[in-house]
């Protein structure tokens, strides 16, 4: 009989901290034992990866499925297929884009059953806090999602509104009473304006920085003043490092994620609408600051707020545009081929992208090579090239910001609790 059901080799596992030469050892799909590489354990299954790498799988806490209701942007089915193509073996979606929003309990169940039996990988919920729906935070807590997420500036659909200073204290008063968590998309509604024309420099000079600075600054004030913990959503501008930096050293329950596209495009490089999203990516000085940001800690997670629409939607006018950046399949490669230019390692990158969100989301299971944990899993060559072709990524609908780039890091096998999920697999994600 075999001992295990699968047994992955890798002369570099990436662990948290180092990388080591070991067999991976799974049973009944979880991380049960890391032997030494030539361990001659027996298993149903075996897998030597050479130099191949190993990595824990991915966890993307910022994923717009937009499924029940604009399923013609993105659905289930095609989303999560595309993250286990780039190594994510778990998502968490967003509240938002999908009709109705996940803002009542009613609404996560239409989401769930939307989901159920379609996913490639486990999926989990976000719920929404918007105007009205104080007493519906605790019992969506209790349905289950794993925190809440607002805006402070208009969202761009009319359905989820955002929350003004007294909304947001009340919300985090109540999250407060049972540790919820708080995503904030942080903009300050009275510094963003109407863009002059339809260029990107008009667009960009009408999100200013300061707009995010101020917008943090408010959530630091309510978290302070609550107890509440918080969490702010994609950062694009460095001057929120300062803030967020003095309030971890005085206390306050406050973290904040980046994505790949304000780590690895510049304002520069912007060409057509497919690099449009909300905060703007910004010029080349600030990406500096922002990796500076990442490698200190005060920024924790690299996750991909993978936002799609249909391609109608990226009319050529930066102003008109749906602002969104799909990169749910690229994220991976994308952050390696620039951290690795900058002396980051591939621990670094688990850290960032796996270890850190599911830390966040509060998914004990995921997240790490460790004995324990679900055996979420992924072969990355880091030294192989690839030439981005929207046409051949798998989210439901051929547009990106990455098209033409050519990439390093390429993703040959992803293990979701010890079963390939890679290629014409039938789905068996769970929602979590």
């Amino acid at each position: 009989m075999s001992d295990f059901d699968l047994v992955v080799r890798s002369r570099r596992v990436v662990l948290p901290g180092e990388e080591r030469p070991l067999a991976v050892a799974v049973r009944d799909g979880v991380i049960v034992a890391l032997l030494p590489y030539d361990d001659p354990a027996p298993a149903a299954e075996q897998a030597d990866l050479g130099e191949v790498c190993l990595l824990p799988g991915l966890v993307d806490t910022h994923v717009h499925v937009n499924e029940p209701g604009r399923g013609e942007w993105e659905g289930f089915a095609t989303a999560t297929r595309a993250a286990a193509a780039g190594g994510v073996t778990t998502i968490v979606d967003m509240p938002l884009n999908s009709l109705p929003p996940t803002v009542h309990p009613a609404a996560l169940a239409a989401k769930r059953a939307a989901a159920a039996g379609r996913c490639a990988v486990d999926v989990g919920f976000w719920g929404g806090a918007v105007p009205g729906n104080l007493a519906e935070l605790r019992p969506l807590h209790e349905a289950g999602v794993y925190g809440f997420k607002c805006f402070l500036s208009p969202s761009g659909v009319e359905e989820f509104p955002p929350l003004d200073g007294e909304g947001l204290r009340a919300a985090m008063r109540e999250l407060a009473a049972f540790d919820g968590l708080m995503l904030v998309h942080a903009e300050d509604p009275a510094l963003l304006t109407d863009p002059l024309g339809p260029t990107y420099p008009q667009f960009l000079d009408s999100r200013p920085g300061e707009a995010e600075r101020r917008a943090v600054e408010r959530v630091i004030a309510a978290a302070r003043e609550t107890g509440a913990r918080a969490h702010i959503l994609h950062v694009s501008s460095a001057d929120c490092l300062e803030p967020l930096e003095a309030a971890r050293r005085d206390g306050v329950r406050i973290t904040a994620e980046t994505c790949p596209h304000y780590l690895t495009i510049t304002a520069e490089q912007v060409r057509g609408t497919e690099f449009k999203c909300c905060p703007p990516i910004r010029d080349a000085g600030n990406r500096d600051r922002l990796w500076e940001g990442l490698a200190a800690g005060v920024l924790s997670c690299v996750v991909s707020d993978h936002s799609p629409s249909t391609p109608d939607l990226k009319v050529p006018d930066f102003a008109a545009a749906w602002g969104g950046i799909s990169s749910l399949q690229v994220g991976l490669p994308a952050v390696w081929t620039e951290a690795r230019s900058r002396g980051h390692g591939l621990t670094h990158l688990a850290e960032w992208m796996s270890a850190a969100p599911a830390a966040l989301a509060g998914l004990p299971a995921k997240g790490a090579v460790e004995p324990g944990r679900d055996a979420d899993l992924v072969a990355f060559d880091d030294a192989a090239e690839f030439t981005v072709d929207a046409a051949r990524l798998l989210h439901r609908n051929p547009v990106t910001a990455y098209h033409g780039r050519t990439l390093t890091g390429v993703v040959r096998a992803t293990w979701l609790r010890g079963r390939p999920v890679t290629g014409t697999v039938p789905p068996f994600g769970e929602l979590l």
